[in-house]
Formats: C-alpha cells, sequence, structure tokens
C-alpha cells in the first residue's frame, strides 16, 4: 500500500516542482508544468516508482489525481 504523500512526491519528481505545489484536485493542463511532454515523463515516474507497467489507454486517460489513483489500483497499487 503506498500514501498520497508519496504519489505526490512522484509528481513533484516529475514535473519539477516542490511537493506542496501538488493539491488533490490537479488536472492535466492545470498547471503550466504539466502539458503534454511532462505527462509522459509522470507516466515513467509512476511505473517507476511503482514498479507498474500503464497501458496506452490508461495514458490517456490520467487527467487528474483520482483517474490516476483508480489506474494505479487496477495495476495493484492501492492508494491511501
Amino acid at each position: 500500500m503506498s500514501t498520497t504523500q508519496e504519489l505526490h512526491q512522484v509528481f513533484a519528481t516529475a514535473f519539477e516542482i516542490p511537493v506542496e505545489s501538488i493539491t488533490p484536485d490537479l488536472e492535466y493542463q492545470g498547471i503550466v508544468e504539466w502539458d503534454s511532454m511532462s505527462h509522459l515523463l509522470l507516466v515513467e515516474e509512476l511505473e517507476r516508482f511503482y514498479n507498474v507497467s500503464i497501458s496506452m489507454e490508461d495514458i490517456l486517460e490520467m487527467g487528474n489525481i483520482d483517474k490516476i489513483k483508480a489506474i494505479l489500483k487496477k495495476n495493484g497499487v492501492e492508494i491511501q
């Protein structure tokens, strides 16, 4: 099981921003740092950190933190 704080740290690492900038309502293109290129960096960081492989279909659905949590859960990673 993983924590929301760890997930936020993954986002901060991928986007190279302070972890305090990550909010529960963060959405794709909701901040300048989350663009199409950094979205791929986020996927890479999620796959590395959680040791999962995310399908292209799921990558396209990753529009906000809640959807990412659901996709991780589908891959066996429960975020608390």
